[in-house]
């Protein structure tokens, strides 16, 4: 079947089977490899990125479900020279350690502070519930993302 996705502002027509993941589409057809699969359950929320403004797990969601639709991935929201500040928040505040849940972290993250009012430490960890971070204790995580909620 042929869709029409836009990724990081670029329109890409494509030709999937009906039960072809949206992260495989990302990371396979796309190769843009920035959202991890770490699951396969929707459990990690290592392969969160943006639907139409709203963060996703996007090992849950079919490619087919998306066309039409506005995805936004890490590769999209930053560039080297030029860190999304939630980026430069995780990097200024060392919330990161093997580095394999961030960019869903981050996505997550970015989420939480643009749909969120009145974030605070419990509630921003209460929205990072269903990303899995295995290496930092969430502790500079939380400080990172407190950070950027203090500058909006």
């Amino acid at each position: 079947m042929k869709i029409k996705i836009d990724v990081n502002n670029t329109e890409h027509e494509l030709a999937v089977e009906a039960n072809t993941l949206l992260v495989t589409v990302l990371r396979e057809h796309l190769q843009l490899t920035g959202a991890h699969v770490g699951c396969d359950t929707s459990q990690c929320g290592a392969c969160t990125v943006h639907l139409d403004g709203r963060a996703v797990k996007s090992c849950a969601v079919l490619a087919l479900q998306v066309a039409d639709s506005k995805v936004v991935t890490i590769e999209g929201i930053g560039e080297v020279d030029n860190l999304h500040p939630m980026q430069s928040a995780f990097r200024e505040y060392h919330a990161l350690q093997c580095g394999f849940c961030t960019p869903g972290m981050i996505m997550q993250a970015i989420d939480l502070v643009t749909h969120e009012e009145n974030l605070d430490r419990e509630k921003i960890r209460q929205g990072l519930e269903g990303n899995l971070c295995r290496c930092t204790g969430y502790h500079n995580i939380v400080s990172a993302i407190e950070s950027v909620v203090d500058k909006a």
